[in-house]
């Protein structure tokens, strides 16, 4: 057994699959594959998995993911056709063609480089701007207060790992110190809040597994993990990021519909009313599109020296055709 092998925990009944990240005499620290979740285990009680799609537990998931995706296209298509028909009621003279989309930009810190990938892939495909940014959960706030004016995103994605330490009170469920990153992601939300106070200018999606929900909903988020303190997916995030960048500035984002539509569903992922970030345009502009790009950065902890990019897990761009108009704001690469 050695650091990256996947593993399960015979105790828990292998319900996850993890990743070994650091590796002692007896014990390890794992991350979930597909749950934001860190914890640690004694040695003894893991077992390695040579392939985990052929785990009950992964074809599980990958089976609620593949329904999750499916039921969001099938919804923004079918809001396509529905604005294509509002459009031409209300300006008959205009056609389909001559308007144009932009969906809201997401700026996603996250505390993983897998699920980063990840969730830069599901935004590109359903052709959402946005930049990611790979940090630790501790340098979440400091990279906030930088990066926020410089990308002036519409939607910001606080996540990473998180969970409850295993040596608490029962009776201290409600304080941050028992959990492993929630002090940090309501650091964030707070330098969020400080930038855009309105909840509808900026909306704030925050959390992982476990996560102290109640105390990131009173520090400013929208939408928090986790009412149930229950494992979320590692996108659940992206999917309430990608229905606020695809509902309409008229319009509130459905809450009973976006949450029953994540993979963790209402005890994973909770939320208040919020207005979405999608607006369209008219006319089109008549200057050629040019070429967009997704951005992904990395900022992991770093020995020393003037740069902060994790050497590990090189800055990567996705092209992408672009989504909003040729003389949009372009997410451009920061490293920090």
């Amino acid at each position: 057994m050695k650091q990256g092998d996947l593993v399960i925990r015979s105790s828990y009944g292998g319900d996850v699959v993890f990743r070994i990240e650091s590796l002692f005499a007896n014990s390890a620290v794992i991350k979930g594959i597909d749950y934001r979740l860190l914890a640690d285990a004694p040695v003894a009680d893991l077992s390695i998995v040579d392939d985990p799609d052929q785990t009950a537990a992964s074809r599980q998931v990958r089976l609620k993911v593949y329904e999750t995706t499916k039921r969001m296209r099938e919804g923004m298509a079918q809001q396509s056709l529905e604005a294509d028909f509002n459009r031409r009621d209300s300006s008959p003279d205009a056609s389909s063609s001559s308007y144009f989309e932009i969906p809201g930009k997401v700026l996603h810190l996250d505390g993983d480089p897998n699920y980063m990938r990840k969730s830069m892939e599901l935004y590109t495909q359903l052709r959402v701007p946005a930049h990611g940014i790979y940090a630790h959960e501790s340098q979440m706030a400091d990279l906030l207060y930088r990066m926020l004016p410089q990308v002036k995103p519409d939607i910001v994605v606080i996540t990473g790992h998180d969970g409850l330490l295993k040596h608490r009170r029962s009776t201290e469920l409600y304080s941050l110190s028992s959990y492993k990153n929630s002090q940090h992601f309501v650091n964030a939300v707070g330098v969020a809040r400080e930038y855009e106070k309105n909840k509808d200018g900026l909306i704030v999606v925050a959390g992982a597994c476990q996560s102290h929900y109640e105390a990131l909903l009173q520090s400013g988020s929208n939408f928090a993990s986790s009412p149930g303190r229950i494992l979320i997916h590692a996108l659940d995030p992206v999917y309430i990021a990608i229905k606020a960048s695809y509902t309409s500035i008229r319009e509130p984002v459905q809450l009973g519909d976006v949450i029953q539509g994540t993979i963790s569903g209402i005890d994973g992922i909770g939320g208040i009313e919020t207005l979405g970030r999608y607006r369209i345009g008219l006319p089109k502009p008549k200057m050629s599109a040019v070429s967009e790009t997704q951005s992904f950065s990395a900022a992991g902890p770093q020995p020393s020296g003037p740069s902060m990019v994790n050497p590990a897990v090189p800055p990567q761009a996705v092209p992408v055709q672009a989504p909003y108009p040729p003389y949009a704001p372009k997410p451009n690469s920061y490293y920090v």
